[in-house]
């Protein structure tokens, strides 16, 4: 039997999120992020959660791991324009290991 190293899809779903499907914790500024030559975003995040679409920055902020790293290296590499904030009481990640 051989086994495979695990994607990151696999480790993300070892946790589990509560998804505010109405209220996203994350917003983007796109006439910053068009000005941003860097895009630190898009490369500092652990989950991959920030992608390019279309020219865009989107988040896909249902696997926000709650880290804050993208608000850092925006405001510190970037353009600042990502606010990123802790989503509202009773929503969000709850990690299951670790």
């Amino acid at each position: 039997m051989t086994t495979r190293p695990l994607t990151l899809d696999d480790l993300l779903g070892l946790d589990k999120y509560v998804i505010d499907e109405e209220n996203s914790h994350i917003q983007i500024d796109q006439t910053c992020c068009l000005r941003c030559e860097l895009k630190p975003c898009l490369t500092v995040c652990p989950a991959a959660v920030y992608v390019l679409a279309e020219g865009d920055v989107v988040a896909r902020y249902e696997n926000c791991l709650e880290c804050g790293t993208c608000q850092v290296a925006c405001d510190t590499g970037g353009e600042g324009g990502i606010t990123w904030k802790p989503p509202d009481g009773g929503f969000g990640i709850i990690f299951r290991y670790g």
